[in-house]
């Protein structure tokens, strides 16, 4: 049997009010963190950048005080997820001195408390996860248009190193004026340079324009959305766990 007072945790920590509290208190430390920016206004008000600094940290601190003892006494299910694990990790960070041997790591997490806005609204859990599920994926697709790119400049700099050598005058030449043609900047230059000496040069950069450009950024765009309801799935069977959890507690 779960004890009283983490039942009045889990209640507190699962109402909507207690999450867009903190996502308010989230978005303003984002505010505060960018005001900080200008050295004039932090001298004029530095006092109330203090103040206001450690209230966001009291506030964080039981805000994940409450999520924690909402899984008490098994606080394991706590930290199987990795947003939970997270949050705890830049929490315990911010509460380290901002002088001395980890005065940088300190820094660095009390500007990690902005990112702390991924982990509070699902929508943003979301689209990470699909981030990082589609990464494996995106690994072929890089491979593939890695391929294509040598392809490309080894046939670059035999056709046009010796009329246009500062595009295509060697390999890393060509491999670096295939990725700026990838990005479609600056490539229609590069063409007509090309085209003054070889009139047909333009079937090769439309070729290349069209197998690398819309290809290989489609087939991003479908490894991302073919993980998204991965995501998604994964994303709900873990709130479902969640509940169960707490329901068994």
């Amino acid at each position: 049997m779960q004890p009283a007072f983490a039942r009045w945790c889990r209640r507190i920590a699962d109402d909507g009010r207690f999450q867009g509290a903190v996502l308010v208190v989230i978005l303003s430390n984002a505010l505060i963190m960018g005001l900080e920016t200008s050295s004039e206004f932090v001298d004029s008000h530095r006092s109330l950048f203090e103040v206001t600094h450690y209230a966001v940290q009291a506030i964080f601190v039981v805000e994940l005080l409450i999520r924690l003892l909402a899984y008490w006494p098994r606080l394991v299910p706590f930290f199987r997820s990795g947003w939970n694990v997270f949050d705890f990790s830049v929490v315990a960070a911010s509460l380290l001195p901002v002088i001395g041997p980890l005065a940088t790591v300190a820094r660095l997490a009390r500007v990690l408390r902005i990112a702390r806005l991924l982990s509070a609204v699902s929508e943003l859990r979301l689209i990470v996860g699909t981030m990082l599920r589609s990464i494996p994926s995106m690994g072929n697709v890089l491979l593939l248009l890695a391929l294509l790119m040598y392809v490309y400049g080894v046939l670059g700099y035999s056709l046009f190193s010796e009329t246009d050598p500062r595009h295509w005058g060697s390999l890393a030449a060509a491999m670096k004026t295939l990725f700026q043609i990838l990005t479609l900047e600056g490539w229609v230059e590069v063409q007509e340079a090309s085209l003054a000496a070889h009139p047909w040069a333009w079937l090769y950069y439309a070729s290349f324009i069209l197998v690398a450009v819309f290809v290989v950024i489609n087939l991003f765009i479908a490894v991302v959305i073919n993980n998204l309801e991965a995501a998604r799935k994964d994303q709900q069977e873990s709130a479902g766990y969640a509940t169960d959890a707490a329901g068994e507690r």
